[in-house]
């Protein structure tokens, strides 16, 4: 059984919204958990092989310049797709973080065996009463310390990753889990807030 304290929390920075566009990744950045515990991280500024744009620059913190000495998407993909393996993946707002890495990947045909789950809906479902559930939004409601700058990949993924840690916590406090499946937290996901309490109440048993 894949647990949800298991798994790759990954984050990209990319040149634009979507790859069908002819956007590209320029970072990325993942955190690896084993039983809520980081083992291991990566991070890698990629080349898309043309110029980021003066907005991009200056959102992500990341230059032209550093982008022409950076190896190419599909030389980090082919790493980043190693570092995977065989584990589940977790982003902040999966459906943008997904589409990106499906269409990297599928330039070097390549894959992936594991599912990809979201902390932003699970906050959702989870926070209830945050403002709003942005990254920053919810590392400001849950009183995380700050140490880097958002919008870098590997910042963001270390964030994500300690959210998502603090979800599968107040489950455990609220609801008596020892152990908390992956399934269970990608049918969270899918779950009317309303329904969260009795989804949880039934599958703690």
């Amino acid at each position: 059984m894949a647990l949800a304290d298991t798994i790759i929390v990954l984050d990209f920075e990319t040149t634009g919204l979507s790859p069908d566009m002819g956007d590209r990744a320029i970072e990325i950045g993942a955190v690896r958990l084993v039983d809520g515990v980081v083992v291991d991280q990566f991070q890698a500024l990629m080349n898309p092989g043309f110029r980021i744009s003066g907005f991009i620059e200056d959102y992500t913190g990341i230059s032209n310049a550093e982008l022409a000495q950076a190896d190419s998407c599909a030389e980090v993909m082919l790493r980043f797709a190693d570092f995977v393996g065989d584990f589940n993946m977790l982003a902040h707002n999966a459906s943008f973080d997904k589409r990106f890495l499906d269409a990297e990947l599928k330039r070097l045909s390549c894959g992936y065996s594991g599912e990809v789950g979201c902390s932003l809906l699970a906050s959702r479902r989870i926070f209830q009463g945050a403002p709003d559930h942005k990254l920053g939004t919810l590392v400001n409601y849950v009183n995380l310390s700050v140490d880097g700058d958002f919008h870098r990949a590997l910042f963001d993924a270390q964030m994500t990753a300690k959210i998502w840690l603090l979800m599968l916590q107040q489950m455990r406090d609220q609801y008596g889990f020892t152990e908390i499946p992956f399934t269970l937290m990608q049918k969270l996901n899918k779950t009317a807030k309303k329904s969260v309490h009795k989804l949880l109440m039934s599958a703690a048993g």
